[in-house]
């Protein structure tokens, strides 16, 4: 009778012996290569799970310094107002100051021109007195040619004038 598969004693035999070779291979493979890699592979999680920590670890304190930043941004604009408020209030003083300045100038500069002036006035009208005399005394001189005296040419000026007045001088 012929068999299916061929069982026989020696099919078993080899059978048996493979599978316990193989075994023993698998333990052989098992301690030199599997266990090497099975470590490589958890040291490369834990590596990979401390990286993970480290970058929420960073991330999270990236989040902080970026808050912190804007805060100081936001910190910055309000310096930023006060500092051209306080700028724009020393313009108007400054300005006011420079106004006044100039104000007080224009009004010495208008005294001293008026002072100038009246000074002027005076010298003009102190002039044409002595413009007056002269003509009158020139006309007197021929009207009375040689019967008056300095002192009494002298006292016929003086009434004049008194006559006349300051006031007609000084207008």
């Amino acid at each position: 009778m012929e068999r299916l598969f061929d069982l026989d004693m020696q099919l078993l035999h080899d059978t048996v012996l493979l599978a316990i070779a193989v075994f023993f291979l698998f333990l052989a493979m098992s301690y030199l290569l599997f266990n090497p890699v099975r470590q490589m592979l958890e040291d490369r999680k834990k590596k990979i799970q401390t990286d993970l920590d480290t970058a929420a670890g960073d991330k999270a304190e990236a989040a902080k310094l970026k808050e912190m930043y804007e805060e100081k941004l936001k910190g910055i604009d309000k310096e930023a107002e006060a500092i051209l408020s306080e700028a724009r209030q020393k313009a108007l003083h400054n300005e006011a100051r420079i106004v006044d300045e100039a104000k007080k100038e224009a009004a010495r500069i208008i005294a001293r021109a008026n002072e100038e002036a009246e000074l002027e006035k005076k010298r003009v009208a102190d002039d044409l007195k002595q413009e007056m005399i002269s003509v009158a005394a020139a006309m007197a001189a021929k009207v009375v040619s040689a019967n008056i005296d300095m002192k009494i040419q002298n006292q016929l000026v003086d009434e004049t004038l008194k006559e006349m007045g300051d006031s007609t001088w000084r207008s």
